[in-house]
């Protein structure tokens, strides 16, 4: 009988290295704690945790139900009922070696926090707040209640210290009433509802679910720490939190974000920003226990201001996120099943007591969130849909229910019981959640919104991150800080401005003088946005301090996804770029923004308003141009006008004037529809001609265009080339030229006869 159940759950294979393990275990029994049992239960942990993870996802579940489910199937539940023995020698109860594995799971969650912390999106709870907030504390009040007064009809029994057991309904109250901020964002992203209105709603509602979760646990678990009702102690944990939120969302805030920035730009070492990232969490997780809270909120608000932080967002997410989820996650969860023994659920009386329990969370929650959404002017499909999604408790239920297990407040039977709550109302999540969307229909207004989201979304300038302004002493550099700033401004992107000419560090002493290029890029952030506080960019200041290539390739390393480049001297010949502009696109593999000042802006280099003029063609490249020229003409106050030449060489356009909608119109279209999304009145010019940079030329002289912005692709030469359109508008141009390359070099196109 073992035998077949052991190979129905693909544990035969492992029967050998378990008997041997045990055997091991038995003869070092003296030896104290073992580190090849931790590196076993570790492996078995990962191993079954990602597989069993891998096979919910595949059916439409959370993976963290399979690492949970792994724990279980691990644990007295199923492995220790099937062979105890060999259950017995793998997991070990002496606390030496159980305290090994603990460290590892405590660490975990100080990282699953963290990284929750990190997946919460401020600005979402922000654009919904008043409804999400009403929802919230709906959908809060109404479990905690049901909870609360569970705890208080609970046996004896079933509580490991029935003086307690105030704290310990409190602990009910708040396992049943906090969504799964995490496990609600992946479903609903799995869904693509993550831009519905509802969709926001529900991640936010989940968000301030989580967020007044954590501090009511810090709360409780200060009032578990006293060991009685202690009101004064109290006072001072709940003080003491509001006082650590309130320094953290403003001081602390700015600080981890020039601490990222630091570490990213002055230290050499690999992955020196998670580091810096681990450290500040670890601060912060002290900081919350030494004024009387769990350390968990700590890490949790690290997450949200790392997560806030307006640089390398997405290599930080990243480079944490696998090891976290490979690793950690597994292990975590592994071990919280390994605790949960079902095999009690053989009582009838703690069958009935949990299924009691799952159906006050679900009733409860559902019934919360319902009379929220409603209240908050949700219609009735959107309630249903809000309460469907929020039902899910999944690994936030599992860290609370653990920490109180480990403080004494939960019994054994208790943690079970929370554990399979979890578990049940998290799988019902995504098939109900699922069922609720399906029928929700897309008004206009929502439709509109997604489509200009969804373009931002595939978007040069909505994926910028962090430019990078080189410059010199010349009327030039003026001209591109200007440019720089308008860019930067419009998403309050932090910038930094890279002085390269003969007087480099004396421009760099002088960032906070009025006519700085520093000053003239603040100006030009402010005067881009309707909102002071979103023009307002952090500028860093940095002077050529080895050769010029060596400078920008160091530079480069730091993780600058656009570089504008304001020089005196751009052209040296007649079809070549400076020298320096040369080395500069040598050693940057990113995409460049070259600035040539012509006509009234050498005399006027910051003017308040500018007329622009862009190229289209079709082509990806000409779409970024395009994109730039928009922004540009929106946070200049400016007008925009769009010229597509089709030339004679092309017998496709000969006949473009006979067809309904040719291509060249429908080019002329995107650029018209991009232009509306930012609310920037444009003109289009359609020109046929043999010699397009004839025709962009005329343009120029018969209109009262001041810049040209034209999207170019590198050419693969010997030396810096972006084809002969572009070369000879740069060089024959009366009006200033701003040329924004892409990334990677490509062939030269063959000649058209």
């Amino acid at each position: 009988m073992p035998s077949r159940l052991l190979r129905s759950f693909g544990l035969v294979p492992a029967a050998l290295v378990l008997t041997t393990i045990a055997a091991g275990a038995e003869t070092g029994k003296s030896a104290g704690p073992s580190e090849f049992l931790l590196v076993a239960q570790i492996v078995l942990l990962i191993a079954v945790g990602r597989g069993l993870g891998e096979i919910m996802q595949r059916i439409g579940q959370p993976s963290v139900i399979g690492e949970l489910l792994a724990g279980i199937m691990l644990g007295p539940s199923l492995f220790g009922w099937i062979w105890p023995e060999a259950q017995h020698a793998i997991f070990p109860k002496s606390p030496e070696q159980k305290a090994m594995i603990d460290g590892i799971a405590q660490v975990g969650i100080l990282l699953l926090l963290l990284l929750t912390g990190m997946e919460t999106d401020l600005k979402l709870v922000r654009k919904v707040g008043k409804a999400a907030i009403a929802i919230s504390i709906a959908g809060i009040l109404v479990p905690f209640a049901c909870g609360f007064a569970l705890g208080e009809f609970l046996p004896d029994a079933l509580l490991p210290n029935p003086q307690q057991r105030l704290v310990a309904s409190l602990f009910m109250g708040t396992a049943l009433s906090i969504s799964s901020v995490k496990i609600v964002a992946v479903v609903v992203r799995e869904m693509n509802f993550m831009r519905r209105n509802v969709g926001q709603i529900i991640v936010a509602t989940a968000v301030i679910d989580d967020t007044i979760g954590w501090i009511i646990i810090a709360v409780i678990f200060s009032l578990a720490s006293q060991g009685a009702p202690d009101f004064a102690s109290v006072a001072k944990a709940l003080l003491g939190t509001l006082a650590f939120l309130a320094v953290s969302f403003t001081i602390g805030r700015r600080l981890v974000f020039q601490l990222i920035r630091w570490a990213n730009d002055n230290l050499v070492s690999a992955a020196a920003v998670i580091t810096v990232i681990l450290l500040l969490m670890g601060m912060m997780a002290m900081i919350t226990h030494a004024i009387g809270v769990h350390t968990v909120l700590g890490a949790f608000v690290a997450g949200i201001l790392v997560g806030e932080s307006p640089i390398l967002t997405r290599q930080i997410d990243e480079r944490l996120r696998g090891l976290i989820s490979s690793f950690f996650m597994p292990v975590f969860f592994g071990l919280a099943g390994l605790a949960a023994d079902l095999s009690v659920l053989r009582d009838p009386n703690l069958l009935m007591l949990t299924g009691l329990l799952v159906a006050i969370a679900s009733v409860g929650k559902f019934g919360g969130a319902f009379v929220g959404g409603t209240v908050g002017g949700l219609s009735t499909r959107e309630s249903l849909a809000l309460a469907s999604g929020m039902n899910a408790r999944g690994s936030t239920e599992v860290i609370i229910a653990t920490i109180g297990l480990s403080i004494g407040v939960l019994s054994q039977n208790l943690f079970t019981m929370i554990v399979t709550m979890a578990i049940v109302t998290t799988m019902a999540m995504p098939p109900m959640l699922r069922a609720a969307l399906a029928r929700l229909p897309m008004n206009k207004e929502e439709k509109d919104r997604l489509e200009r989201e969804e373009f931002e979304k595939r978007g040069f300038l909505a994926n910028l991150e962090r430019p990078l302004l080189a410059v010199d002493e010349s009327v030039n550099a003026t001209f591109a800080a200007h440019l720089a700033g308008l860019i930067a401004g419009m998403r309050g992107l932090p910038i930094t401005v890279l002085h390269i000419g003969t007087n480099a560090k004396e421009q760099e002493k002088g960032r906070d003088e009025e006519e700085s290029h520093e000053a003239v890029v603040k100006k030009a952030a402010v005067s881009a946005s309707s909102e002071g506080e979103a023009g307002s960019v952090d500028v860093v200041t940095r002077a050529r301090r080895a050769e010029l290539g060596e400078t920008i390739t160091d530079e480069a390393r730091k993780g600058f996804d656009l570089l504008v480049v304001g020089i005196d001297k751009v052209s040296a010949t007649k079809d070549r770029f400076d020298r320096k502009i040369e080395d500069i696109a040598a050693t940057f593999e990113g995409p460049l923004a070259i600035a040539a000042a012509k006509g009234k802006h050498l005399k006027q280099p910051m003017p308040e308003a500018l007329n622009i003029l862009v190229p289209v063609s079709g082509s990806g490249i000409s779409k970024r141009g395009a994109e730039v020229a928009v922004a540009l003409a929106q946070a200049g106050s400016g007008s925009l006008r769009v010229i597509y030449v089709a030339t004679t060489r092309d017998k496709g356009a000969q006949r473009g004037a006979s067809r309904g909608l040719s291509q060249e119109a429908g080019i002329l279209k995107d650029a018209s529809d991009l232009a509306a999304r930012y609310e920037v009145d444009i003109t289009t010019t359609l020109r046929v001609n043999r010699a397009p940079e004839t025709a962009i030329l005329r343009e120029i002289d018969t209109t009262d265009v001041d810049l040209v912005v034209m999207g170019v692709d590198r050419i693969q030469a010997d030396h810096l080339s972006f084809g002969g359109v572009a070369d000879a508008v740069l060089r024959q141009s009366k009006v200033s030229v701003l040329l924004v390359s892409s990334g990677e070099a490509r062939q030269a196109p063959a000649e058209k006869a």
